[in-house]
């Protein structure tokens, strides 16, 4: 039977106090404590749509605001991605979805291969916000996953005006892709999927 492809990963800084627990071959079981509402409900639907397992506690001086927690979270969910594929042997590696939300449409798409790059074409969201959520953290988030998962990520608004359903469209989107992409794919019969033989630095 294999091995559990899960990872526990704490981040302590004087900013933030941060758990992510991840189980990539789950059902979607979650638990979240975070001090960020808005967060918490994005956290919720990546769990829930990519049906992996997670418990996410967070704690930070969101008396400033809430940039430190957010990104912060970002950087210790990307980590735990990093850890839970371990040498990445077997994986499907590319994923990618195109999602609507009522009128919006997003495109995502994601490699784990080991090179962290992000590219992210969302206009419109800087200045608003979704109850006390800058929507401008969401880039944040993505940006720090995409360089502690060691991963390309690259996500493209094709058009879409409230800034609730961009970013849930978003959320989803990255679930099915990075469910997609993590997947074990038993073609692969435990191969790494790339020509150098490697998908980890």
């Amino acid at each position: 039977m294999a091995a559990p492809r899960s990872a526990r990963v704490e981040r302590n800084t004087k900013e933030t106090q941060i758990t992510v627990e991840l189980g990539l071959d789950g059902s979607g079981v979650r638990q979240l404590d975070t001090p960020v509402p808005f967060l918490s409900h994005m956290l919720d639907a990546l769990a829930r749509h990519g049906l992996f397992d997670l418990a996410v506690h967070a704690r930070g001086d969101i008396e400033i605001d809430a940039h430190h927690t957010v990104e912060d979270v970002g950087l210790t969910l990307g980590q735990a991605f990093r850890e839970a594929l371990g040498d990445r042997a077997g994986i499907a590696r590319y994923g990618w979805a195109t999602l609507p939300m009522d009128e919006t449409l997003v495109t995502v798409a994601i490699d784990f291969s080991g090179r962290p790059a992000f590219e992210w074409r969302v206009p419109g969201l800087q200045g608003q916000w979704v109850g006390t959520f800058d929507c401008a953290l969401a880039r944040e988030f993505w940006s720090a996953f995409a360089i502690k998962a060691e991963c390309n990520l690259h996500v493209l608004l094709h058009y879409g005006g409230n800034p609730h359903h961009v970013i849930e469209c978003i959320w989803k989107a990255l679930a099915k892709a990075l469910d997609q992409a993590s997947r074990v794919d038993p073609r692969l019969a435990g191969a790494v999927p790339s020509t150098k033989g490697t998908l980890t630095t």
